[in-house]
């Protein structure tokens, strides 16, 4: 599950938080659930508590997000190439090693600052998320089935 900028790229996508939101992955997400998983994201992000995302606490949870998926993707390629679970990597295992170049990491959600005052409130956040909870809610029956994000091409 390797997912760089959770908040910033699959926030808006929704995908991962939406999968979050629901207990399984084939539960339908209510809006409610949908709003206070998507209120919990940005409060995580507005480091400050001062209710806006500024473009510095935006890129130092970006950071912060893809260092932990780069150490935890480490550990786990670590893990399939120690082969013999020696805990070292003999030249042989090594050897295997993929050489991926690194993803860059976007600050997409400066998107959504509507305004244009380098901020995104609460109030911008929730708009943007909405929306695209609102498409993936086919049916408007204000859940979003496993059906309905599988349409909307939510991975989870």
């Amino acid at each position: 599950m390797f997912r760089i900028c959770l908040f910033a790229t699959a926030l808006f996508a929704s995908g991962p938080l939406l999968a979050q939101a629901a207990a399984t992955a084939d539960q339908p997400i209510a809006r409610a659930s949908f709003i206070t998983t998507m209120d919990g994201a940005f409060r995580k992000v507005d480091t400050n508590k001062d209710g806006l995302l500024t473009r510095i606490e935006i890129e130092q949870f970006e950071r912060a997000e893809a260092r932990a998926e780069v150490q935890a993707r480490s550990r786990a390629l670590f893990a399939q190439l120690d082969t013999d679970k020696s805990g070292q990597l003999s030249a042989t295992e090594f050897a295997k090693v993929p050489l991926n170049p690194p993803r860059p990491v976007a600050s997409a959600l400066l998107a959504f600052d509507t305004s244009k005052d380098g901020k995104v409130s609460l109030l911008e956040h929730r708009t943007a998320t909405l929306i695209n909870f609102d498409r993936l809610d086919t049916d408007k029956d204000g859940l979003v089935s496993q059906a309905e994000r599988k349409a909307g091409n939510v991975r989870r």
